[in-house]
């Protein structure tokens, strides 16, 4: 009799639904939404992560670019799908932290509305200028100062990371250069290069290969000092002598909110395991991105709350709204 009520106990362990979930996500493949445009910096991070994420779950991890309005549509989009593992954001800065400061009417609560599994890094901002424009930020700002309002910068939309890292600057330097906001880097540096914008603030990995092919000029890196992927580059802060100036476009994985703690454990292990993939690291390297390889469910949300509480004083200094 003990030995029947034992195995009958295991098997109803076995059959509980919590387990058969573990035991069998994923059956199929994941939406890994990254809510801007190919050829931006959120991108090509987002694609570098998922094919090593899907090689850690055994399923393919399919990018899907669901774009506008500053990242906000393919993030609310997450927030409203089924809570089961197979519709994840890869999110920024921008839609993670910096929106809860902009709006009075949020399509979603940023941490309400995800369950947060990890966070995984991200690239220093950079600002690259066209070539017939200064060739160096100082310049830049000077020419800026000239001729209030002449000059113009593009990013990736209002009330992104990058938007908020220009606005600072402007702030900073007390300089008036016109904003135009574009549907995701890729578009911005399109126009950057044909002359129609004279500069943009995106990462230092996006800005590298246009620096190195001389299509556009790298000016300064908002790190807290030089960079050895370009040790010529002075840092924003060189610029303006020695005012503090760092800004990292960050990126976490996350889901909507109620997804199962046994998904969240396995998603968080294959990531800790995409995170310290050797040929992941050395390609991040290569891009200018500083990695997060022991990131775990709970300190990803400190650290979205640490970020939220970070940039609502500069989101307000800039008066940046979204309606």
């Amino acid at each position: 009799m003990r030995r029947r009520t034992i195995l009958a106990a295991a098997g109803a362990a076995l059959a509980s639904p919590a387990i058969v979930r573990a035991q069998t996500w994923p059956a199929q493949p994941i939406r890994l939404v990254v809510a801007f445009p190919p050829g931006g910096p959120t991108d090509v991070y987002g694609r570098l992560f998922g094919e090593r994420l899907s090689r850690a779950l055994g399923q393919p991890v399919v990018i899907e670019n669901k774009a506008g309005a500053a990242g906000i549509i393919g993030s609310a989009g997450v927030a409203r799908a089924k809570a089961d593992g197979y519709t994840l954001l890869f999110g920024t800065g921008s839609t993670q932290a910096l929106y809860a400061s902009m709006t009075d009417k949020p399509e979603y609560d940023i941490l309400k509305d995800f369950t947060y599994v990890a966070h995984v890094g991200g690239g220093p901002a950079a600002f690259v200028g066209n070539l017939s424009q200064p060739d160096s930020l100082k310049g830049m700002l000077d020419a800026a100062r000239a001729r209030p309002g002449a000059l113009s910068y593009g990013s990736p939309g209002t009330g992104t990371l990058l938007h908020l890292t220009t606005e600072r600057l402007k702030a900073a330097a007390g300089v008036d250069i016109t904003h135009v906001p574009y549907r995701g880097s890729g578009p911005a540096m399109t126009d950057l290069l044909a002359g129609q914008i004279a500069m943009m603030a995106t990462t230092l990995g996006s800005a590298l290969p246009f620096q190195t092919s001389g299509k556009a000029r790298l000016l300064a890196v908002a790190t807290a000092q030089r960079t050895a992927l370009a040790p010529t580059v002075p840092t924003v802060s060189e610029t303006l002598g020695g005012v503090p100036f760092e800004a990292v476009l960050w990126h976490c994985l996350a889901g909507p909110a109620g997804l199962p703690p046994e998904v969240v454990a396995r998603l968080a292990a294959a990531t800790r395991e995409t995170m310290n993939d050797p040929a992941l690291l050395k390609a991040l390297a290569e891009q200018g991105i500083v990695p997060v390889t022991d990131s775990t469910p709970e300190s990803t949300v400190v650290f979205v709350r640490g970020e939220i509480e970070r940039w609502a004083p500069i989101v307000k200094a800039a008066g940046v709204r979204m309606e």
